[in-house]
């Protein structure tokens, strides 16, 4: 059962290719800051404009620095059935201890569809697979009745769950049952997530702030309601600037203000607008992260 604080990892660039000193460094910092798993090559980690070498070689870089310390969840989706099958092959060759796997974009399967996509990656390689619900990016929203029918199949164990519906998680357990994983991937409504079934977070947030994040989620889990609470009131504001323009360029941004790396995306991602580099600079500052 993977749990607490778990950051979606940004892809640091310079000068148009990836930083593995800096990806690398990242990653210790994360372990070394309480996450309590990681997540390389997700939306936030600008899988879309990766190339296959670069996706495989940054899941590498991960799992060759967290040493086996923290569980790596490595983003394995694609709308591309095959090539789906083909990242969580590597990813199960690599080491990692499972794959997120986002519901196919762009194609807007049906939900039959979607049962076909996923059993087929399942049957293909014997690797987890947390279910990545996301109808904000890719459009389709899976249903819990779907959710529940995958969730027979052996490897299928849980779900990053943004659609930010808070009745989600509740509906989720009732059809898949306590022992399908519960993530959030809603760092606002992180602790409310917790609060209706869930397990943990897959955050933003947790790149600029991965102390913070974990303590809130090590809080909840001790039974301390209130230090969670306060925490996550503490990252509110944090939580809404890393969404002022599509992510990760404000996070990328925070971080470059952080010393961790260069705010550096790729196109069709460009550099934030000036008064959202203030919104982030404020919440930073307003959080106590610089």
């Amino acid at each position: 059962m993977f749990q607490g604080s778990i950051p979606a990892l940004i892809t640091p660039f310079k000068n148009g290719k990836v930083d593995e000193q800096a990806f690398q460094d990242h990653v210790e910092w994360q372990i070394e800051q309480g996450s309590d798993a990681l997540v390389p090559v997700g939306t936030t980690g600008e899988s879309p404009t990766l190339s296959h070498d670069e996706h495989r070689r940054v899941v590498e870089l991960c799992l060759e620095a967290a040493k086996g310390r923290v569980p790596v969840i490595a983003g394995t989706g694609s709308n591309n059935t095959a090539e789906a099958v083909s990242l969580q092959k590597h990813a199960k060759e690599a080491g990692a201890n499972a794959g997120l796997v986002v519901t196919p974009y762009y194609n807007k399967p049906t939900q039959a569809g979607l049962i076909a996509h996923y059993k087929a990656i399942h049957d293909a390689v014997d690797l987890p697979i947390i279910i990545y619900n996301i109808p904000g990016r890719s459009v389709i929203n899976m249903t819990t009745e779907t959710m529940a029918e995958l969730s027979k199949l052996k490897n299928i164990v849980g779900v990053k769950d943004a659609t930010g519906d808070l009745t989600r998680p509740l509906d989720t357990y009732q059809a898949c049952g306590g022992n399908f994983c519960q993530l959030s991937g809603e760092d606002a409504t992180a602790v409310q997530f917790l609060s209706a079934g869930g397990h943990g977070c897959i955050s933003v947030t947790a790149n600029i702030a991965p102390k913070l994040c974990s303590d809130m989620q090590r809080a909840w889990r001790e039974g301390d309601v209130q230090k969670a609470m306060e925490i996550q009131f503490q990252l509110l504001p944090v939580h809404n600037a890393m969404f002022c323009e599509s992510s990760p360029g404000p996070v990328k941004y925070a971080a470059e203000l952080m010393g961790r790396c260069s705010s550096e995306t790729r196109l069709p991602l460009v550099e934030i607008s000036d008064s959202s580099k203030e919104t982030v600079r404020n919440a930073l500052t307003g959080a106590g992260l610089i």
